[in-house]
């Protein structure tokens, strides 16, 4: 449709005209249970929005964005206007606007199958119906008639008829009435896009978090400057979960954020209750609409996880409550600044879990795993500076990536060293009261943090901000003739030499441990940096450039230090330190500075090691990851076997009952490879075969069957009698991927169908689809899609949403047809399709980047 993606441009001559006085949205999902008509296309809801706004310039032209299968009636100031002239699919054109305006849309919007907008769920263990929204950047509009974009800030006001039996939860508090309508206070003036209904028969728990006066204003229940602060809390999901949901520790760690976000802010949470709503075929982590913040079910734990899992739930609860400040009460003016709200709460969930939970070690999963997700985002040809160029809505939904939110929080982390704390959070605190309820860009944050620390921010940000890619530091050391440090030097290398505050550390063995026997600050500039407060101090075995992860960079080693390390590397003491070592050779391996065999041998001479869960299943998926795409074919038969043969090894040494033990089981899973790997699994499945300690719950239970049947090993039957044992929406999705993995043509033409050629799979059952068909054990299987991939993909990005194309382009590239063939494929199809929608050109030179640095890994690899 020629209006679905609005344009930057479009947008802010909109801004200029318009403001918005607010929203009536009056929703009626009676229609979300029961049989659908037959032949009457999607199940729809009836949707009646009521705007309040006005004009700087009355008798311009503006438009509404709404994306419906019809409109039923469209009423501007009294006038009828006529649906079919002004809706055009997705926006409805406004030929004049007075002075002060009420429009009225009544229209039958759809329900989601894709997690965008108003998603409708069937549970199949009990046939219950759920319902949740899902907004960002873009899709209040298939919901309810607005304007779409972040700097039109208004009041909202909700109401939905629904179900008998069933709860709606909203934005504010609501009670439904004797009419059997839902009705919801009126918001704060908030973004479109943080707007959310939650509605259907989920189990709800409550706390409350109580605090004692501490100034300020709140809009907290009881709560006002100089009275105590009174928050309701929730937490919610489906029913059939109930007896896997643990709210108590869910509201601890709530309890915790707040405390921290209110004794470090200096203002009080804005947006009155607090509830959490755990949802089904979720597409992101978690989304921060205040006081209904929405997060993927997944995050309910079925069976026995790891502290690593904890961890992670633990970060995304304070990542999305960092929102509440930063992006919520303060957001951004377009998506060009994602970043102020994006890079923020990703910082901010790490910093105070580290501070506020139980999670003390956050910051070693930060350096570990956050940041390699950056370091990919940053070497790909989309890369781009943290405050992006976003010209459309397509350009925003592919700009919530590794750039703008673990670039973004680890430029912020090197900015508290670079600024100091308290100048940093002092900084917070006034752009929060300065700029409440109201929107900003780039300049507003700078100016506060120049008042608050001295620092010329400007230059920081060109240098941080405005600029792209990962500089790479070296430490250079001359010895003198007494075996001292005469000299050390850090080299610099990258298109743009930025400033770089680090700690090096020296590093040497005493008593079977390598340690940190010195430490210096450094500032580094430019190409080279001596740092002369280490000159004398006795040989180092490894010198880390970057000890303590201040900052942003790609760690190298000098020889002396990358032969210690390939000794030695189970033997560093500090966790932090020995994973920013991991993450320095996993860079080497991915830049093809490192045989992928070498990163695999270091693997499974030091993981077992390895003390800390989240790096152990990050060094696991590295793994794989070197043996799929960066080991040399010649190699990954020999390099499977060492795997299997060592993670069996790891599995069977492990403390019965430990997280490790079941760390090392699911990996063992993952690479199975010979026969006698496949009796063992299929033994712990049955009962005929046990390990010490191991209990094969249900979810590992799935995580067995699945490379039984990539490798033939389980048929349809033994899938569908799992399923029968778990049916259940996990359940279904485990039975779906394990379906498409089985090794047959047969199966793999009915899966490609299924997900290319049909467009009845919802968005959880097409991930699960994807993740089935691409196997690395299966390359020829699925050789004959490569010309198919690029006869579809462009149907699929106009035919399909934006989070479903997404998924199909992404992961149906055929990079296990790693071969200079599928380049030129590659090239031939980007050469011919110039026109293409410039975010799919993305997608394809993203997915081709990534082989090419394959083939370049394959080939140092086969050296």
């Amino acid at each position: 449709m020629p209006g679905e993606n609005l344009s930057r441009d479009e947008a802010r001559t909109r801004a200029e005209l318009l403001s918005v006085d607010g929203y009536e949205v009056a929703l009626d999902v009676q229609s979300a249970v029961g049989d659908a008509e037959e032949g009457a296309g999607p199940r729809t809801f009836r949707s009646v929005t009521t705007i309040r706004f006005r004009a700087a310039e009355p008798g311009a032209p503006t438009f509404v964005d709404l994306i419906a299968p019809s409109v039923t009636s469209i009423t501007l100031n009294g006038r009828e206007l006529d649906p079919a002239a002004a809706f055009d699919g997705s926006r409805i054109a406004l030929d004049s606007v007075a002075a002060e305006n009420v429009l009225v849309v009544d229209a039958r919007c759809a329900y989601s199958r894709t997690g965008e907008g108003l998603h409708r769920f069937v549970d199949p263990e009990d046939g219950e119906v759920y319902l949740y929204t899902q907004y960002e950047p873009a899709d209040a509009r298939r919901v309810f008639a607005n304007f779409e974009q972040p700097d039109l800030k208004a009041p909202f006001r909700f109401e939905v008829t629904a179900p008998e039996g069933w709860t709606v939860w909203s934005n504010e508090e609501g009670a439904r009435a004797e009419d059997g309508v839902w009705h919801f206070a009126e918001t704060r003036p908030i973004s479109t896009y943080i707007t959310a209904v939650v509605a259907g028969p989920y189990h709800y728990e409550t706390d409350v978090y109580e605090r004692e006066p501490a100034g300020g204003t709140s809009r907290a229940e009881g709560s006002g400057g100089g009275t105590a602060l009174r928050i309701p809390l929730g937490a919610m999901c489906r029913k059939s979960l109930a007896r896997h949901f643990d709210a108590d520790d869910i509201f601890l760690v709530t309890k915790q954020g707040l405390d921290f976000f209110h004794d470090h802010f200096d203002y009080p949470y804005p947006f009155g209750k607090y509830d959490q709503a755990f949802v089904p075929e979720y597409n992101l982590g978690a989304m921060e609409n205040p006081g209904c913040v929405t997060f993927r079910e997944e995050f309910v734990f079925r069976g026995k996880v790891t502290q690593a899992s904890y961890e992670r739930r633990a970060n995304v609860i304070l990542h999305e409550m960092a929102h509440m400040w930063f992006g919520d009460l303060v957001t951004m003016r377009w998506w060009d600044d994602l970043w102020l709200k994006e890079s923020f709460a990703d910082f901010m969930g790490s910093f105070s879990m580290v501070e506020a939970t139980r999670f003390t070690n956050g910051w070693v999963t930060f350096a570990n795993n956050r940041k390699a997700w950056a370091y990919r985002a940053d070497q790909l040809p989309s890369t781009h500076p943290i405050t992006a160029d976003i010209r459309d809505l397509e350009d925003a939904k592919l700009n919530f990536d590794g750039i703008t939110y673990a670039k973004g929080a680890s430029v912020l982390k090197q900015l508290v060293a670079y600024v100091g704390r308290e100048a940093f959070l002092e900084g917070a605190r006034r752009y929060f009261k300065r700029h409440a309820y109201g929107n900003t860009r780039l300049d507003d944050l700078l100016s506060v943090l120049e008042e608050t620390s001295g620092r010329d921010m400007k230059e920081w940000s060109r240098f941080w901000l405005e600029t792209s890619g990962v500089n790479s530091l070296t430490p250079e050391v001359v010895y003198g003739e007494d075996g001292r440090i005469a000299e050390l030097v850090i080299a610099q290398d990258g298109d743009t030499l930025r400033p770089h505050r680090v700690v090096v550390g020296l590093y040497r063995i005493e008593d079977g441990k390598l340690v940190r026997y010195a430490s210096a600050g450094a500032d580094v500039v430019g190409a080279r940096t001596v740092v002369a407060e280490l000159a004398g101090t006795e040989r180092a075995e490894v010198v880390l450039v970057n000890d303590e992860d201040l900052t942003y960079c790609k760690v190298r080693f000098d020889e002396d230090s990358l032969a210690t390390l390939r000794a030695h590397l189970g033997d560093i003491e500090d966790p932090l330190a020995r994973a920013l070592a991991w993450s320095a050779l996993w860079n080497m391996t991915r830049d093809a500075l490192m045989p992928a065999r070498d990163f695999v041998d270091l693997v499974l001479r030091f993981a077992g090691r390895e003390s800390d869960i989240g790096v152990l299943q990050m060094l696991h998926a590295w793994a794989r990851a070197a043996l799929a795409h960066y080991a040399a074919p010649a190699w990954r038969e020999e390099g499977s076997r060492l795997l299997a043969d060592g993670a069996l090894g790891e599995l069977r040494r492990a403390e019965p009952g430990t997280e490790h033990q079941l760390t090392w089981a699911r990996f063992f899973a993952s690479v199975a490879a010979r026969d006698e790997d496949f009796r063992l699994l299929s033994g712990l499945l049955d009962g005929t075969e046990k390990i010490d300690g191991l209990d094969v719950d249900q979810e590992l239970r799935w995580a067995f069957l699945e490379p039984l049947a990539a490798h033939g090993r389980a048929d349809e039957s033994v899938i569908a009698a799992e399923l029968a044992r778990d049916d259940t929406a996990s359940g279904k999705r485990h039975e779906v991927r394990c379906l498409a993995a089985r090794p047959s043509a047969a199966v793999k033409a009915q899966a490609w169908a299924a997900v290319v050629e049909s467009d009845q799979l919802s968005n959880a059952l097409v991930e699960a689809t994807i993740a089935g068909f691409v196997q690395p054990s299966q390359r020829d299987l699925v050789a004959p899609y490569l010309s198919k991939y690029f006869e579809a993909i462009e149907r699929i990005w106009s035919e399909r949403s934006i989070q479903i194309g997404m998924d199909v382009v992404r992961g149906l590239y055929p990079s296990l047809q790693d071969s200079p063939h599928t380049l030129a494929a590659t090239d031939e199809w980007l050469a011919a399709h110039e026109s293409a929608a410039p975010a799919l050109r993305r997608l394809v030179l993203e997915a081709r980047d990534d082989l090419a640095r394959a083939l370049r890994a394959q080939e140092r690899d086969g050296a």
